[in-house]
Protein backbone atom coordinates (compact mmCIF):
# COMPACT_ATOMS: atom_id res chain seq x y z
CA UNK A 1 0.00 0.00 0.00
CA UNK A 2 1.75 3.07 -0.56
CA UNK A 3 2.31 5.51 1.25
CA UNK A 4 3.27 9.40 1.83
CA UNK A 5 6.67 11.08 2.07
CA UNK A 6 7.27 14.34 3.72
CA UNK A 7 10.56 15.67 2.02
CA UNK A 8 12.49 18.66 2.63
CA UNK A 9 14.28 20.30 0.04
CA UNK A 10 17.05 22.88 0.54
CA UNK A 11 18.87 24.80 -2.05
CA UNK A 12 22.64 24.51 -0.90
CA UNK A 13 24.71 28.49 -1.08
CA UNK A 14 21.78 30.34 -0.53
CA UNK A 15 21.35 32.63 2.52
CA UNK A 16 18.78 33.24 3.38
CA UNK A 17 17.64 29.97 2.85
CA UNK A 18 15.47 28.86 -0.13
CA UNK A 19 13.47 25.71 0.56
CA UNK A 20 10.51 23.39 0.12
CA UNK A 21 8.26 21.00 2.17
CA UNK A 22 6.76 18.51 -0.35
CA UNK A 23 4.32 15.36 0.40
CA UNK A 24 4.83 13.28 -2.42
CA UNK A 25 3.74 9.54 -2.82
CA UNK A 26 5.98 6.57 -2.09
CA UNK A 27 5.00 5.01 -5.18
CA UNK A 28 6.24 8.22 -7.31
CA UNK A 29 9.04 7.69 -9.78
CA UNK A 30 12.13 9.22 -10.04
CA UNK A 31 10.96 11.18 -13.03
CA UNK A 32 8.13 12.71 -10.60
CA UNK A 33 10.21 13.47 -8.41
CA UNK A 34 12.15 15.67 -10.66
CA UNK A 35 9.23 17.50 -12.21
CA UNK A 36 8.47 18.23 -8.70
CA UNK A 37 11.49 19.94 -7.99
CA UNK A 38 11.36 22.09 -11.23
CA UNK A 39 7.47 22.93 -10.57
CA UNK A 40 8.65 23.87 -6.59
CA UNK A 41 11.49 26.04 -7.68
CA UNK A 42 9.72 27.54 -10.70
CA UNK A 43 12.07 26.38 -13.42
CA UNK A 44 11.39 25.50 -16.49
CA UNK A 45 13.28 22.06 -17.12
CA UNK A 46 15.57 23.63 -19.19
CA UNK A 47 18.97 21.71 -18.47
CA UNK A 48 20.24 18.38 -17.89
CA UNK A 49 19.56 17.00 -14.38
CA UNK A 50 21.21 14.11 -11.58
CA UNK A 51 20.03 12.80 -8.51
CA UNK A 52 22.71 10.99 -6.12
CA UNK A 53 21.27 7.94 -4.37
CA UNK A 54 23.75 5.47 -2.03
CA UNK A 55 26.18 6.67 -4.59
CA UNK A 56 24.06 5.43 -8.01
CA UNK A 57 23.27 8.52 -9.92
CA UNK A 58 19.65 8.63 -11.64
CA UNK A 59 18.14 11.51 -13.74
CA UNK A 60 15.96 12.13 -16.91
CA UNK A 61 17.19 12.23 -20.24
CA UNK A 62 17.81 15.24 -22.05
CA UNK A 63 18.81 15.62 -25.65
CA UNK A 64 22.71 15.46 -25.66
CA UNK A 65 23.16 15.00 -21.81
CA UNK A 66 24.38 12.13 -19.93
CA UNK A 67 22.53 9.04 -20.19
CA UNK A 68 21.43 6.95 -17.17
CA UNK A 69 21.19 2.67 -16.53
CA UNK A 70 18.20 2.67 -14.86
CA UNK A 71 14.70 4.01 -16.52
CA UNK A 72 13.49 7.33 -14.45
CA UNK A 73 9.98 6.62 -14.92
CA UNK A 74 10.46 2.98 -13.74
CA UNK A 75 11.94 3.75 -10.77
CA UNK A 76 10.24 4.21 -7.61
CA UNK A 77 10.38 6.40 -4.53
CA UNK A 78 9.44 3.62 -2.10
CA UNK A 79 11.93 0.58 -3.84
CA UNK A 80 15.02 2.49 -2.22
CA UNK A 81 13.58 2.33 1.61
CA UNK A 82 14.51 5.76 2.79
CA UNK A 83 15.36 5.98 6.26
CA UNK A 84 13.44 9.17 7.71
CA UNK A 85 16.33 11.89 8.15
CA UNK A 86 18.30 9.94 5.13
CA UNK A 87 19.40 12.24 2.23
CA UNK A 88 20.31 12.54 -1.15
CA UNK A 89 21.19 14.88 -3.61
CA UNK A 90 19.79 16.77 -6.96
CA UNK A 91 21.93 18.56 -9.32
CA UNK A 92 20.64 20.41 -11.95
CA UNK A 93 22.09 22.62 -14.84
CA UNK A 94 25.61 21.12 -14.89
CA UNK A 95 27.32 24.81 -16.00
CA UNK A 96 26.71 26.07 -13.01
CA UNK A 97 25.65 23.71 -10.51
CA UNK A 98 22.24 23.89 -7.99
CA UNK A 99 22.38 21.57 -5.67
CA UNK A 100 19.35 20.68 -3.51
CA UNK A 101 19.77 18.52 -0.75
CA UNK A 102 16.58 16.36 -0.29
CA UNK A 103 15.51 14.75 2.97
CA UNK A 104 12.69 12.11 4.32
CA UNK A 105 11.45 14.10 7.34
CA UNK A 106 8.35 11.47 8.01
CA UNK A 107 5.74 9.18 6.73
CA UNK A 108 2.13 9.41 6.56
CA UNK A 109 -0.80 7.63 5.02
CA UNK A 110 -2.37 8.46 1.76
CA UNK A 111 -5.40 11.19 2.13
CA UNK A 112 -7.97 9.78 -0.50
CA UNK A 113 -8.76 13.56 -1.30
CA UNK A 114 -5.73 15.19 -1.64
CA UNK A 115 -3.81 15.22 -4.62
CA UNK A 116 0.13 14.75 -4.81
CA UNK A 117 2.52 16.33 -4.81
CA UNK A 118 1.44 18.85 -2.65
CA UNK A 119 3.40 21.81 -1.38
CA UNK A 120 3.06 22.12 2.06
CA UNK A 121 5.16 25.14 3.08
CA UNK A 122 8.61 27.25 2.26
CA UNK A 123 10.79 29.90 2.07
CA UNK A 124 11.26 32.57 -0.54
CA UNK A 125 10.57 32.20 -4.42
CA UNK A 126 12.96 30.23 -6.14
CA UNK A 127 15.93 32.02 -8.31
CA UNK A 128 15.55 32.82 -11.53
CA UNK A 129 16.90 29.89 -13.46
CA UNK A 130 19.77 31.47 -15.96
CA UNK A 131 21.36 33.72 -13.22
CA UNK A 132 23.98 31.90 -13.59
CA UNK A 133 24.11 29.41 -10.44
CA UNK A 134 23.88 30.06 -6.88
CA UNK A 135 27.54 32.13 -7.12
CA UNK A 136 26.22 34.22 -8.97
CA UNK A 137 22.61 34.63 -7.44
CA UNK A 138 24.68 35.60 -4.13
CA UNK A 139 25.93 38.26 -5.47
CA UNK A 140 23.30 39.41 -7.53
CA UNK A 141 21.24 39.82 -4.40
CA UNK A 142 23.96 42.19 -2.93
CA UNK A 143 23.77 44.38 -5.81
CA UNK A 144 19.71 44.48 -6.41
CA UNK A 145 18.88 46.15 -2.95
CA UNK A 146 15.09 47.13 -3.28
CA UNK A 147 15.88 50.71 -3.31
CA UNK A 148 18.18 50.27 -6.72
CA UNK A 149 15.74 47.99 -8.30
CA UNK A 150 12.86 50.77 -7.88
CA UNK A 151 15.54 53.40 -9.08
CA UNK A 152 16.62 51.70 -11.95
CA UNK A 153 13.57 50.91 -13.19
CA UNK A 154 12.06 54.41 -12.97
CA UNK A 155 15.04 55.22 -14.95
CA UNK A 156 14.16 52.93 -17.84
CA UNK A 157 10.24 54.05 -17.77
CA UNK A 158 11.36 57.58 -17.90
CA UNK A 159 14.39 57.80 -20.28
CA UNK A 160 13.36 54.68 -22.91
CA UNK A 161 9.87 55.59 -22.84
CA UNK A 162 10.46 55.46 -26.48
CA UNK A 163 12.10 52.25 -26.66
CA UNK A 164 10.42 50.50 -23.59
CA UNK A 165 10.28 47.22 -25.29
CA UNK A 166 13.68 46.70 -26.05
CA UNK A 167 14.08 47.09 -22.22
CA UNK A 168 11.23 44.57 -21.22
CA UNK A 169 13.57 41.67 -19.97
CA UNK A 170 15.27 43.91 -17.97
CA UNK A 171 12.49 45.50 -16.37
CA UNK A 172 10.83 41.85 -15.76
CA UNK A 173 14.64 40.71 -13.96
CA UNK A 174 14.03 43.64 -11.72
CA UNK A 175 10.51 42.67 -10.63
CA UNK A 176 11.79 39.22 -9.39
CA UNK A 177 14.23 40.98 -7.51
CA UNK A 178 11.55 43.17 -5.74
CA UNK A 179 9.86 40.00 -5.33
CA UNK A 180 12.82 37.70 -4.16
CA UNK A 181 11.26 36.95 -0.93
CA UNK A 182 7.68 36.21 -1.94
CA UNK A 183 7.12 32.36 -1.62
CA UNK A 184 3.87 31.37 -3.73
CA UNK A 185 2.05 28.33 -1.93
CA UNK A 186 -0.89 28.43 -4.06
CA UNK A 187 0.84 29.08 -7.47
CA UNK A 188 3.47 25.84 -6.58
CA UNK A 189 0.16 23.52 -5.56
CA UNK A 190 -1.91 24.47 -9.10
CA UNK A 191 1.15 23.63 -11.08
CA UNK A 192 1.43 20.61 -9.01
CA UNK A 193 -2.09 19.55 -9.49
CA UNK A 194 -1.97 19.86 -13.57
CA UNK A 195 1.14 17.71 -12.89
CA UNK A 196 -0.99 15.19 -11.14
CA UNK A 197 -3.40 14.36 -13.37
CA UNK A 198 -0.59 13.96 -16.47
CA UNK A 199 -3.44 14.94 -19.45
CA UNK A 200 -1.65 15.48 -22.88
CA UNK A 201 -1.29 19.41 -22.17
CA UNK A 202 0.67 19.46 -18.79
CA UNK A 203 3.93 19.79 -20.09
CA UNK A 204 2.93 23.42 -21.71
CA UNK A 205 0.25 24.18 -18.94
CA UNK A 206 3.01 24.02 -16.01
CA UNK A 207 6.38 25.17 -17.94
CA UNK A 208 4.90 28.13 -19.56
Amino acid sequence: MPEVYQLHILLREISPAIWRRVLIRSDSTITDLHYTIQILMGWSDYHLNKFSIRAKSYGVYHMGGMSFPDDPDEVLLSEFEFRLKERFLYEYDFNVDWMIDIRLEGRTALEPSQSYPFCISGSRAGPPEECGGPIAFMAWEDEFSPSLVVSRMQDLCEDQVDEIELYLHEIDHAKWWLGKEEFDRKEINRRLNIYSKRDEEWYGAVFE
